[in-house]
Formats: C-alpha cells, structure tokens, sequence
C-alpha cells in the first residue's frame, strides 16, 4: 500500500495542527521516518518517600466533586499543575510552562510543560477531552525536542488531568511506543508520581 502524504512542502504546521489533523497517528509519524508500536512500557519508578503525597491525593479527592472538568483550563489548574509541582517539590528540576520551541516549519509551537533534569527531560501535553489525538501531538513535540537535545531515549505524558497515558521516542530505532496502560487520579497518584520522578532521576 503506498504511503499517504500527509504533509505540505510549503505549509506551515504546528504542534496542535497534529491534534486536529483526521490521520491516524502511524501515518502521521511515518512523515518524520518514525514507526508507532503500542505495547507496555516498563517505565522507571522512584523509590524515593514521598511523604506528602498522601495529603495531595486527599486534597484532589475533596475538591473533584465541587469543579467542573469540562475545559482544558480546568483540568490543567486543577488536576495537573497540583501534580507538576509535587514532582518540582521532590525532584528539584526545572519547570517550564507554555514552552516555545521552534525547529522547522512542521516542527513548532508550544509544550505545555517541560520539565528538566540534569540529563532527561519530560513533556507534558495537557488536552480536554482526547488522549488519543493528545498522543500524536505528544510524539510529534518529542520528534522536535529530538532534533535539538543530544540524549537518544525522550519520555513524555499526555493526560486529561483525571488520566495519563506514558510515550517514549527512541531516536536510535525512529521508534515511538504508546504504552498501553492508563494512569488515573486521584487512584494511581503514586505510581504516577514515582513514574514521573524516575524518568526525571534517569538511569
């Protein structure tokens, strides 16, 4: 079967182009010469204690029934910047929000968060209501962050504040690997928490 072209000499696209455009996600990375396998991805966790987790799951727990998750505002403010800075908190890395990053005209825009490391880094994609769609703009701001870091293995998230889902590019085999599995808040805030930190600790 020939390969579609999905993409313009000329045009100009940017990261959330990729959550909008009605192509499958392996289709659209085979314009970046990347491969999508879904599998289950063995993530690294923290051991470290994270004492304080306990009273921010409790405190998630008593505000979800009082706000509305109907916005990409909402959720971001509410279920995902709680969880960001917790992460900060314990790992003391670097934080940005709304990062612009600018690479080529089909490689462009903003990562909501980027968090930074001495050796990795993380990207969060934050989207109201599809983590199927959230994941192709998530592997295509990873390809980006590829072209311009020197490390070979780039792990991200996409979530919808109550569910994540892990990515991991490895530039070595232009692969990209969606996990299978789904982390939910506020249930698996700790194992969500350690995966974050261990990915941020590094080997």
């Amino acid at each position: 079967m020939p390969k579609i072209k999905i993409l313009q000499e000329g045009q100009s696209y940017t990261f959330q182009s990729y959550f909008e455009l009605p192509y499958e996600a392996d289709d659209i990375l085979a314009e970046f010469n990347y491969s999508l396998e879904r599998a289950e991805l063995s993530l690294p966790k923290t051991t470290q204690q994270l004492d304080r987790l306990p009273e921010l799951k409790q405190r998630i727990e008593d505000i979800l029934p009082f706000i509305s998750l109907s916005n990409e505002t909402a959720r971001r403010e509410t279920l995902v910047s709680p969880v960001m800075l917790e992460v900060v908190r314990y790992c003391q890395c670097q934080m940005r929000i709304e990062y612009p990053l600018n690479v080529n005209n089909w490689l462009k825009g903003n990562l909501d968060y980027l968090l930074r490391a001495t050796n990795n880094l993380l990207v969060i994609e934050a989207k109201n209501d599809d983590l199927t769609r959230g994941f192709t703009q998530l592997a295509v701001e990873l390809i980006a962050l590829s072209h311009i870091e020197e490390q070979n293995v780039f792990y991200g998230a996409v979530t919808m504040g109550d569910v994540w889902r892990f990515g991991k590019l490895d530039r070595n085999s232009q692969q990209i690997t969606q996990d299978i599995n789904l982390f939910k808040v506020p249930d698996d805030l700790d194992s969500l928490v350690r995966i974050l930190m261990g990915i941020l600790e590094g080997e």
